[in-house]
């Protein structure tokens, strides 16, 4: 962690001077005391999100490493399954456009949806 000046405890041991008509030093300790828990809580949080942040920094290597092992596979089949998925899926929808619109879909040629 860059820039920072002081920890929960710095500010816990600090001392100040006390000087004639100086602030109340219960009034200052109170609100020191608000300022180390509001700091040790940012501290605390800071450090979950940078541990959440390597945690997904390497899943995404992992994952980035995943999808180069599955690139340098052979493309051809994956392509060649894709089309038939795609053939699949257009047959079906044919067949469900049929049974929807029943005889008049297959005896309209100025319908849009035909493929």
């Amino acid at each position: 962690m860059q820039n920072i000046n002081f920890t929960p405890k710095d500010i816990l041991q600090k001392e100040f001077r006390q000087k004639m008509r100086g602030y109340d030093p219960a009034d200052v300790d109170e609100f020191l005391d608000s300022v180390i828990k509001d700091y040790d809580t940012f501290s605390k949080e800071t450090q979950t999100l940078q541990d959440e942040n390597e945690r997904l920094r390497n899943k995404v290597d992992e994952l980035d490493k995943q999808l180069s092992v599955r690139s340098q596979a052979p493309s051809s089949s994956s392509q060649q399954t894709a089309s038939t998925s795609n053939m699949d899926i257009l047959k079906r929808l044919s067949m469900l456009e049929r049974k929807v619109y029943g005889p008049q879909f297959d005896n309209d040629p100025n319908e849009s949806h035909r493929l």
